[in-house]
This record gives C-alpha cells, sequence and structure tokens, in this order.
C-alpha cells in the first residue's frame, strides 16, 4: 500500500452514535497506523450544548489511532457546509480522504478495503469514488466489488483531483439536466435521487451528496462499490434527519473480506445497477414517504412548523 488515507470523521451532537462509531473503526486492521481528522461542528441553541461538549470530549480521547486531529466548530456550519468545507481541505492538504460521519459503524476490514481501492484505481481517471456500503441486494453471480454510476455517502473515499471538481449550483444543475439525463441519475425514475435536487431548490433541505453525486454524473465517472458492505448506519433511529421505519430498509452484514478482488474492467456493471433499481421499485412507497418525513423534520428544526 501506499500511504494510508487520513480518516475524516463529521460528529455533532449524538455522543452516543459517535462512540459506537468511534470504537468500531479503532477496532480496524489499519487504524493504528492511521491518522484521525475530526470535524466537530458547534451547537445551534443552548440545549445542545451539552451533547456538543460531550462529543467533543470523546473524539478528542479517542484511542487507537496513529494521531488524532479534532478542529471544533466555533460556530454552527451546518451538515453539508462542515462536509464540503471539510473534505476540500483535507484533500488539499493529503491527496486523498476515507470519510465517515458520526452515526456509521464499520467492519475491521474497512480501512483496509478503502485503501487497497484507492490505490488501486488512483490512476483510472475514470473512477471518482469508492463506497463502503452497498444496498443490501441478492450479490449472487456479483463480484466482491464493482462499478455503478450512482454515490453511496455512508463511509467513502476519494482523490484530490477528483472532489476539485464538485459543484453545488442548483439552478445550473436543473438547467443542464435533461429529461434522459435525469431518468438515468434518478436510476429510471425511482424518485430517490432527482426529488433531493428539486427540495434543495424549494429550499427544504440543505444537503451536499447529490451534488457529488451529480458532479460524478455529468464528468462519466464511477463509483467502486463492494458487493458486501463494510458499513452499516445505525443513525436511522428517529435521532438524525431520518426517520426509524428506514433501518430495516437499509440494514446490511459487515463484511470481512480481506482480500478482496477489484474490477479491472472499468463501466457499469450491469446485474449490479439493475438490481439496485429494483430495489427501489420495491421499496419506493417507502421513499415517498421518507422524503416528506425529511422535509418536515427539518421543518420542524427550522421553527417553520
Amino acid at each position: 500500500m501506499q500511504k494510508l488515507a487520513p480518516i475524516l470523521l463529521f460528529v455533532f451532537a449524538r455522543p452516543a452514535h459517535t462512540k459506537q462509531t468511534l470504537e468500531f473503526l479503532a477496532a480496524n486492521d489499519l487504524a493504528s497506523d492511521s491518522d484521525l481528522i475530526v470535524y466537530a461542528d458547534a451547537s445551534r441553541n443552548e440545549k445542545e450544548i451539552a451533547a456538543v461538549n460531550e462529543v467533543r470530549r470523546l473524539v478528542n480521547a479517542a484511542p487507537g489511532f496513529r494521531s488524532v486531529t479534532v478542529v471544533e466548530r466555533m460556530e454552527n456550519y451546518g451538515l453539508a457546509r462542515n462536509i464540503i468545507e471539510g473534505v476540500e481541505e483535507v484533500c488539499k492538504k493529503y491527496g486523498r480522504v476515507i470519510v465517515l460521519e458520526d452515526d456509521l459503524i464499520t467492519s475491521p476490514k474497512f480501512l483496509t478495503f478503502m485503501n487497497q481501492a484507492l490505490d488501486r484505481y488512483q490512476d483510472e481517471k475514470r473512477v471518482w469514488h469508492i463506497s463502503g456500503w452497498n444496498y443490501p441486494i441478492n450479490t449472487e453471480g456479483l463480484d466482491d466489488a464493482f462499478f455503478l454510476r450512482v454515490m453511496n455517502c455512508w463511509g467513502w473515499a476519494t482523490w484530490a483531483d477528483r472532489w476539485q471538481h464538485f459543484e453545488k449550483d442548483t439552478n445550473k444543475l436543473i438547467v443542464e439536466f435533461d429529461r434522459d439525463m435525469i431518468r438515468k441519475f434518478d436510476l429510471e425514475n425511482s424518485g430517490a435521487f432527482w426529488s433531493q435536487v428539486i427540495s434543495n431548490q424549494k429550499g427544504l433541505v440543505n444537503t451536499w451528496a447529490i451534488y457529488w453525486y451529480a458532479t460524478i454524473f455529468k464528468n462519466n465517472g464511477l463509483c467502486l462499490n463492494p458487493a458486501s458492505s463494510y458499513v452499516d448506519n445505525i443513525g436511522l433511529d428517529g435521532s438524525g434527519t431520518h426517520g426509524s421505519q428506514e433501518r430495516n430498509i437499509y440494514a446490511t452484514k459487515l463484511s470481512k473480506n480481506n482480500h478482496p478482488s477489484f474490477p479491472s474492467d472499468i463501466k457499469e456493471n450491469v446485474t449490479g445497477i439493475d438490481r439496485i433499481i429494483q430495489f427501489y421499485q420495491r421499496i419506493k412507497p417507502t421513499i415517498v414517504s421518507r422524503i416528506k418525513a425529511r422535509i418536515s423534520f427539518m421543518l420542524r428544526k427550522a421553527g417553520l412548523k
């Protein structure tokens, strides 16, 4: 391997989740040789101060890593701004990065998979993104890892020369995407992705991940996915912006594959994308309710409902 990529962790005000994320991450095979950089957002109100302070105490005392650097925001950035600026800063300094949020637990082999993939595809300029999570789909006939157009943000990695193209311009995006592009971007009108662009346009949400996916998509980029996930999301319990009903829909088992095979043919895996499209078709009613619940949550938080 080349020098290990730094781990970039974004935290806020969920100490119980953060504690689990740190414990699972520290149990990774490569954790003791990896640098952990934490961006800790500030509270939005007095009620959040105690939880924010507890999270900061946890990350500052986190054991098991080569080094721990904590950036404590002096004002509340919000998740989107915190991630966009944090990833940009770390990419500029290190050239590559592995990104996690405070509600993700990882397999002991997560860092191994991510670093191996970063090394393997560094010079393959069509590969823009490494995902640590995969949908709970039938993996029969799929290799250990495969390429998709769609981007997953639950544990991911990229390189500075790809991230430099990141752009968050909603109106420009809407003008650039025609009907065929929207259909393909939205995985055959699944309703899971383009609706996020529209919700941002309307000011109902302020997110970042859909714009990274759109950046990759516009540049004909591909994302590497493991067939079996190295990450699971423990935040789908009502504590974040998602509803608790999502937990069973997206739950996965953590892979312990230490020596995955990587595809040499740089093209989208037809079987993989078809199964993910089928997954979204099965849960489409849930997608609609999820989006409504997320918008309602954001409005309540903003005091508008």
